[in-house]
């Protein structure tokens, strides 16, 4: 198998889980595996590297690393071109216009063709029987469609959160009839399977191409056990609580400010929460507005509410930081569409998990049941002083039961069983497409998801 998985391990990006986990599965049922992905300066440049997330990947796994980069994260004046250090907006706009004439996908539309001569080059060097194509970014979609045209190597299309719906605002991205549309009905139509990671964004797509409704499906995020502490951290009260957040703030601002504005408001009523500390932990901005933007000035105004940033945490470190936490605020953009990778982990912890997010988003789905949650109250800062309470409560009241209780109910989000029966599948399908010569795909099964 072939894997074009740009944010493989290290890149120190949320997807790298999940690309990891794939390869891994389809290492452990018999398969070699080529992951296809860039360079290590590329995610220097962008998030960062995690190397410990590479000490997961299976050692029989080959990694080939393009040299492909974003020009627009380039920090060294050194190496920009007069026309960039002069008109640097301007210098945007036409790189951007530039990487459109390629490929429809600004920052990465120009990585189009050395794409598809490494697909190429890596089959013809050893015969793939399976191409797993996963995004973003979606110009991986112009090399699938090459491997496709010049030798019928099957593939499916792991879209996660989906190209042609925007998941925040919940509209339509761009029409069929665009060069974008063209490019995603044409790979679509031809995929073995297509997944994606929920419910409606895997509907969006049966209704836009019923012609591959039966071949969508719903294949999940989830949490990975090595990041869960065995045993919950045990509150002291009279020392106060720490709450904490873990991912990437790439939220917008108002977000952020709406949540430090009620853990102030709360801190001045409760008195558990006034001897209390929140933890900001994660990645800010990419490049050169990395930690330097207005994510970075709210999180240091609030320093003086006994408010922290700590920066990223590698992988392996997670369970450390998840053990001395006594509950979660879970921080996250969008509706409907959005799940986030993190709110499964959330789920398992065994804390208490205060939502920040809308009352009609996806992650409500993850969390009703959940006994330590203290609801969706979307983002009014009244409503969220009161759940910082409410979680302060749960976190001092929880049982061992309770926490068992909570741990229970997102058993069934373990990232390696959700991932187990698409893998099988996929691999079935394309040992039947490669046999026949073409592609072989299954009777309807009503777009059925996977577990």
């Amino acid at each position: 198998m072939i894997y074009l998985a740009i944010g493989f391990p290290p890149a120190a990006k949320s997807s790298a889980y999940r690309l990891r986990e794939t390869a891994n599965q389809f290492c452990a049922i018999g398969w070699d595996v080529t992951v296809i992905t860039i360079c290590e300066e590329a995610w220097e440049r962008e998030y960062g590297l995690d190397h410990t997330l590479s000490e997961g990947v299976d050692p029989r796994i080959k990694v080939v690393e393009l040299p492909l980069m974003r020009a627009d994260l380039e920090t060294d004046i050194r190496n920009f071109s007069e026309a960039r250090a002069l008109r640097p907006r301007e210098w945007i706009e036409r790189q951007r216009k530039q990487e459109l004439k390629v490929f429809p996908e600004p920052a990465f539309g120009g990585w189009r063709y050395a794409l598809e001569k490494a697909v190429v080059r890596e089959h013809r060097a050893h015969a793939a029987d399976l191409l797993m194509t996963t995004c973003a970014p979606y110009v991986n979609l112009a090399a699938t469609w090459q491997l496709w045209q010049e030798h019928r190597v099957p593939y499916v299309v792991d879209f996660r959160d989906g190209w042609s719906v925007d998941v925040i605002s919940g509209e339509t991205a761009f029409t069929e009839k665009s060069p974008a549309g063209q490019w995603e009905k044409r790979v679509l139509e031809q995929a073995q399977a297509v997944w994606c990671v929920n419910e409606p964004i895997a509907r969006f797509y049966r209704d836009r191409y019923p012609v591959v409704a039966d071949r969508v499906r719903v294949v999940r995020n989830g949490f990975d056990s090595d990041s869960i502490p065995s045993v919950p951290h045990r509150p002291d009260p009279a020392a106060g609580l720490t709450f904490g957040y873990l991912g990437s703030i790439n939220f917008a601002p108002a977000l952020l400010d709406s949540v430090l504005t009620a853990w102030r408001m709360a801190r001045r009523t409760d008195p558990v929460l006034a001897r209390s500390r929140f933890e900001v932990r994660g990645h800010i901005g990419a490049g050169a507005l990395r930690e330097a933007n207005a994510h970075s000035e709210l999180l240091g105004a609030a320093a003086r509410d006994d408010v922290e940033f700590g920066g990223p945490v590698p992988k392996a470190e997670v369970v450390d930081v998840f053990g001395r936490w006594d509950a979660l605020v879970l921080m996250l953009v969008g509706g409907q569409y959005v799940t986030s990778g993190k709110v499964y982990e959330y789920a398992a912890s065994g804390l208490p998990v205060m939502s920040a997010h809308d009352v009609d988003h996806d992650a409500v789905n993850i969390l009703s049941g959940h006994p330590l949650w203290t609801g969706a109250v979307g983002l009014d800062v009244e409503r969220l002083a009161t759940a910082f309470s409410e979680a302060a409560r749960l976190a001092l009241d929880a049982t061992d039961a309770d926490r068992a209780a909570a741990r229970a109910h997102a058993e069934r989000f373990a990232r390696g069983a959700l991932l187990a029966p698409a893998v099988t599948e996929a691999a079935r399908l394309a040992l039947g497409a490669s046999a026949a010569g073409t592609p072989t795909i299954t009777g309807p099964t009503g777009g059925r998801q996977l577990p």
